[in-house]
């Protein structure tokens, strides 16, 4: 069988860039996204080491080097759509890492073509839980 080509997230220039950067700061990152209201539902960049996953967290990929989690309930609602992290100017109201230089990460989303949702059917259910970083 051919490998997946069908990836879940992808990330601009711009937010390359701004994980680099933070990267260079902070050490190794991770990005998780929780769902809920305001800015629980954007994607939250932390250290990997300051931010701990849950079993029912669901990985994404990565991008960038850094790996992208979802919440397990939150993935239920975005499980047909790709993800592209993107940076905006304003600050948000979490405690992401790019908050003090005056911008924010958000995702700009689409919904699979009918082609890769019968790829990504193909490939199984993202794995979930902090292994999936080391796997």
């Amino acid at each position: 069988m051919p490998a997946a080509t069908t990836t879940r997230v992808a990330a601009t220039d711009e937010a390359v860039a701004l994980l680099r950067s933070l990267e260079g700061r902070h050490g190794p990152l991770l990005l998780h996204q929780s769902g809920g209201c305001c800015d629980g539902s954007s994607p939250m960049c932390y250290g990997r080491s300051d931010f701990r996953i849950g079993q029912r967290d669901v990985y994404l990929g990565a991008v960038a080097g850094t790996p992208w989690y979802i919440g397990g309930k939150q993935f239920e609602y975005w499980k047909h759509t790709h993800l592209t992290l993107d940076v905006v100017e304003g600050r948000g109201g979490g405690f992401s890492l790019e908050a003090p230089d005056g911008v924010r990460f958000i995702i700009r989303s689409r919904l699979f073509t009918e082609e890769e949702q019968e790829e990504l059917a193909r490939t199984g259910s993202p794995p979930r839980g902090p292994e999936a970083m080391q796997g």
